[in-house]
């Protein structure tokens, strides 16, 4: 099978709810990180074969084919297709899996995937609050649905409690994990680890200044467990609080994938080799638990065990996971999340994929690691799974 090559992958910084970004459109959002991965590259835009731009909540700013908008709002000429998909936190990873497979399938030769997600402009959860407004029924879940899982809803802060007890973290840990997302961020952004994929963003402030958005903004560099510790609890008999979950986040991400005829033709340097694309399903009430038995699969089917893999992107929506991955998985604490993850560094729903992307293959060049895998927890319990070879 033909290879897929990632020869670009570039991130906006985050930006806090409200924040520093919270003024720009989505679609221009997206845009700046199209128009980034063109100028780096080089690529002719009119060589580009489809655009897949991955969201989550859908709807106001972020409907009406999203991708397409991000295409006409960036430097590529028109003629260039778009789609925009939703695979709930992992959209844009599934956007990387269909472009890689778009690749490797010798049906197209340079396909950029990516994500966007404005959180302060679009509110997370906003397609199910409008449909309730509207007075759609039982909004998403069907009431066969409710009645087969024994439910009337499936909650993300439900599964990440359930994950929480059954592998017995008390708040103390979930605390102490969320402490040490902060300082890896902090140790991170000070070491210049992330100018390698973070694409500046202008800004203009309310008084007409001018600012130059370059870190993301949701690192707390005084962060300690004692402040940690104040944070109320998500449920009163929980373990989870906000402090140890997902920072709301503003931000825009993107990969570019390459055959090897498209790598020789426009003389491009890859960063990475897609080495494994896997998606699983399971418990959709745990939901948050699927990365285990999907790193499981991913590794088996790539032939390759845990000691091969040199750096883990595991996503943070709560401390939760990526703690339950580690203990299941027997995995190594240190090449976990080695630049923070999303407690400190924020997780714009979907574009997290391709961000959680980004960060993997430059610290992969960083460290000079061969292999990384990244994987993500999905509302409906979906997880995907990509692992990739340092070029």
């Amino acid at each position: 099978m033909p290879d897929a090559f990632i020869v670009s992958a570039r991130r906006t910084p985050g930006g806090r709810r409200n924040g520093r970004l919270a003024d720009i459109h989505p679609a221009d959002l997206g845009a700046t990180v199209i128009d980034a991965i063109l100028a780096e590259t080089g690529v002719d835009p009119a060589a580009i074969d489809d655009v897949i731009i991955g969201c989550v909540s859908q709807v106001g700013e972020q409907t009406f084919a999203l991708g397409r908008n991000v295409v006409l709002a960036s430097s590529l000429p028109e003629s260039v297709p778009a789609v925009t998909i939703d695979r709930q936190c992992g959209s844009s990873q599934q956007a990387l899996h269909f472009a890689a497979q778009a690749v490797m399938s010798g049906t197209q030769d340079l396909v950029i995937a990516g994500g966007v997600e404005s959180m302060s402009r679009v509110h997370m959860g906003s397609p199910v609050t409008l449909a309730a407004q509207a007075g759609m029924g039982s909004g998403p879940f069907a009431p066969s649905i409710q009645k087969r899982f024994g439910v009337e809803s499936f909650s993300q802060f439900t599964g990440a409690q359930m994950i929480a007890d059954k592998y017995g973290f008390d708040r103390a840990a979930l605390d102490q994990f969320a402490l040490d997302s902060h300082r890896k961020a902090v140790a991170a952004r000070d070491a210049g680890a992330f100018k390698a994929e973070i694409v500046p963003v202008t800004t203009t402030e309310a008084d007409g200044s001018r600012h130059v958005h370059d870190h993301d903004e949701g690192v707390r560099a005084d962060a300690s467990l004692e402040s940690i510790g104040t944070v109320k609890l998500l449920s009163p008999n929980g373990t989870l609080s906000a402090a140890s979950a997902s920072q709301i986040c503003d931000g825009a991400s993107g990969v570019l994938v390459a055959s090897e005829q498209a790598v020789k033709q426009h003389g491009l340097t890859p960063l990475a080799r897609i080495h494994n694309l896997t998606v699983t399903a399971g418990d959709p009430v745990i939901m948050l638990e699927e990365p285990i038995p999907a790193t499981r699969r991913a590794l088996q089917r790539a032939g390759l065990s845990l000691d091969d893999i040199d750096l883990f992107e595991v996503n943070e929506a709560f401390a939760s996971i990526p703690m339950a991955w580690l203990k299941a998985l027997g995995a190594d604490t240190t090449k976990l999340n080695v630049n923070g993850g999303a407690i400190a560094l924020g997780h714009p729903l979907g574009a997290t994929g391709t961000k959680l992307m980004a960060t993997l293959v430059h610290a992969l060049h960083a460290r000079g690691g061969r292999y990384g895998l990244q994987t993500m927890c999905e509302g409906g319990g979906i997880a995907n799974v990509t692992i990739v070879e340092r070029v």
